[in-house]
């Protein structure tokens, strides 16, 4: 808020925003002062005015970044994939040197054109949100008065590359064989669950065995992406997992082991198997899209996945055109 005072001469008007040089005039009218008043607050509003740069000169991106990843990745479940995404575009990105004050939209539209070029939409629209987030702590929690976020004036490329990728016949049992080379066999046991269940793999690494009721054949899934706790049934192929693991004698997490374990064991069988195109969380594609063929509803298979957007489900869902072909075998429409 400007501060107002009476003078001999007529109204002092003082400005003081953080950020931002003080300014001050004298005007001859009440009036004056306050309507003046309100056209600079007014521009400070609108990023108009001159910002004092001491400090946007003084930080770099590469500051805001690497406490981003100290302070924020931690806190969420995705802490290990968000923050080696970020540490690559450390070390690969000139512009992660440059001062605050000399950040642009056009430094981003550039590096999104470059990358498009070498990765996949999903990857460039990821490091960008991941960027344009940390620029926004910075200046609502960590006072890094940016007057505007340079990345909210750059188009994100489009999510055109929904991946429909499921195992096709054959794939599972030579994954299955390249599994049993691998030396935590707990490997092979999280996989089979991950098609059973089509748990998220943090989902599945976090399960306890306190959560599995064995009565009703459940599992209660505490910690979700979405933050929503779920309680999801468990087929027979699931359960048969779990009890593989003797759990009369086990207590703690179901599958002990960590992200970085399994990922790279999943890495090692997959490259055996030489299915290098599939992704662990391809095995969700799998597995929601088993449960499609196995007759439940929509419905039915958001309660077990998790999905509170039927768009997203859908992206899940990977029918198989041949397999929807057998079961119209014989059967005819009739005109009512």
């Amino acid at each position: 808020m400007a501060t107002i005072t009476k003078r001999k001469n007529g109204w002092s008007v003082q400005i003081r925003r953080k950020g931002y040089p003080q300014q001050t005039r004298t005007l001859p009218t009440k009036v004056e002062a306050q309507a003046w008043a309100r056209e600079q607050e007014g521009r400070i509003d609108r990023a108009l005015a001159p910002l004092n740069l001491r400090v946007l000169k003084g930080t770099t991106l590469r500051d805001i970044l690497e406490r981003y990843i100290r302070e924020v990745s931690p806190t969420k479940d995705s802490v290990y994939t968000e923050a080696a995404r970020l540490k690559k575009v450390l070390r690969e990105q000139a512009f992660c040197d440059l001062a605050l004050a000399d950040l642009n939209s056009r430094v981003f539209a550039d590096y999104r054109t470059a990358r498009l070029a070498k990765v996949k939409p999903g990857t460039v629209h990821r490091e960008l949100g991941l960027i344009r987030h940390a620029l926004e702590v910075a200046r609502h929690e960590w006072d890094i008065d940016l007057p505007s976020n340079p990345l909210d004036r750059v188009k994100r490329p489009q999510l055109a590359n929904a991946r429909d990728r499921r195992l096709a016949h054959g794939e599972y049992e030579r994954l299955k064989v390249a599994l049993k080379r691998t030396r935590n066999p707990l490997v092979a046991s999280v996989v089979e669950f991950a098609i059973q269940t089509a748990m998220r793999r943090g989902e599945i690494l976090a399960l306890k065995w306190e959560q599995v009721n064995w009565h009703e054949r459940t599992a209660f899934i505490a910690d979700s992406k979405t933050g929503v706790p779920r309680t999801i049934p468990l087929l027979d192929g699931a359960l048969a997992v779990l009890r593989q693991l003797r759990p009369e004698l086990a207590c703690g997490r179901v599958f002990p082991m960590s992200t970085e374990a399994l990922k790279q064991a999943w890495e090692r069988a997959r490259d055996r198997a030489e299915l290098g195109d599939l992704h662990f969380h391809d095995l969700r594609h799998e597995g929601i899209s088993r449960l499609c063929e196995m007759g439940l509803t929509l419905p039915e298979v958001a309660l077990i996945s998790g999905h509170k957007d039927p768009r997203m489900l859908f992206r899940y869902v990977n029918l198989r055109p041949a397999d929807l072909a057998k079961k119209l075998i014989g059967r005819e429409w009739r005109q009512v």
